[in-house]
């Protein structure tokens, strides 16, 4: 048995889903089946019940869950508790920032730094939201900065920014808008995020547009922002974005489009930074950026209040 073998079964049991596993493994469905059940045949028992319509834990599997997130934790902490304990200098911390981190985040995580210099060299890792998590509960990160709602057992979680999002649209069709409805769009086409690429709140906005009658999607075959944008131009297709001009997002914008408020519904998405519970207990190597990072995002920045 290999660590890999756990981390695939982790990763199916989670999901309930061989094929979202794969996706979220960045591999291809075949080999992880095949891996799951080397592992079956290893452990002597089946792990997951199988037919074309779900997935599901057998009892010995649901027993198993625990035991190997416990293992691939212990597993994960190697590096960092090794340098915990054979350094006694400033550390290094990786911090996560995702695409089109709002400037005013970058600000407050730029103030965060300065507090913490004398203990701490942070250096930035760049990754979408998803990814982020994962790396912060594996301990490859120390802190990360993610688009909310996140659920991960085992993370803090303290919002530092509330952004509104808007409607971006063919400036040729939208010129003379200074807000939009979700009535106008409804013979509109969404422009999907590509798995992977969009906070899991943009989820919940794609129910709120079907409820709305957009039933229209159009899914891009990558993940490329310009690539989305470029589909808004060609006209009768739109996407959701923050609203702010100061976002880091309006840079894979052109002058082709328009990005508006709506005015029958606010959606707002939050920022917030996640370490690890254990990491910054008294005494650990994230005790003080953690308790720092509290002090300097007592109250989340919120540029709706300027709306």
């Amino acid at each position: 048995m290999e660590m890999f073998h756990l981390r695939y079964f982790v990763a199916v049991a989670e999901n309930l889903s061989f094929s979202r596993a794969a996706r979220q493994l960045h591999m291809a469905t075949s080999p992880l089946s095949q891996r799951v059940r080397d592992l079956e045949r290893e452990l002597r028992t089946t792990l997951f019940e199988r037919d074309s319509h779900r997935v599901s834990l057998t009892s010995a599997g649901a027993a198993l869950l625990p035991i190997a997130k416990d293992v691939l934790g212990r597993f994960d902490d190697i590096p960092w508790q090794l340098h915990r304990v054979t350094h006694t200098e400033r550390s290094t911390v990786f911090i996560g920032i995702p695409p089109g981190l709002h400037s005013r985040a970058r600000e407050g995580l730029t103030e965060l730094e300065r507090r913490c210099a004398e203990s701490y060299e942070v250096k930035h890792w760049p990754g979408r939201t998803n990814e982020l998590v994962q790396a912060v509960g594996r301990g490859d990160l120390g802190m990360a900065a993610v688009h909310l709602p996140v659920h991960t057992p085992g993370l803090s979680v303290l919002e530092v920014m509330r952004e509104p999002l808007g409607a971006v649209l063919p400036r040729r069709e939208f010129a003379d808008h200074t807000s939009v409805s979700l009535t106008e769009l409804v013979d509109y086409a969404y422009v999907v995020p590509a798995p992977g690429t969009a906070p899991v709140y943009f989820e919940q906005l794609e129910m709120r547009l079907d409820a709305a009658g957009i039933k229209k999607r159009i899914h891009p075959n990558t993940g490329d922002y310009a690539g989305t944008s470029e589909l808004v131009a060609n006209g009768s297709a739109f996407a959701i974005s923050m609203l702010d001009p100061e976002s880091g997002m309006h840079k894979y914008r052109t002058d082709s489009q328009v990005v508006l408020p709506f005015n029958d519904f606010s959606p707002v998405l939050s920022t917030g930074l996640v370490w690890r519970h254990d990491r910054a207990e008294q005494g650990c190597d994230l005790h003080e950026l953690a308790s720092t990072a509290n002090l300097a995002f007592q109250e989340p920045i919120d540029e709706t209040v300027k709306r």
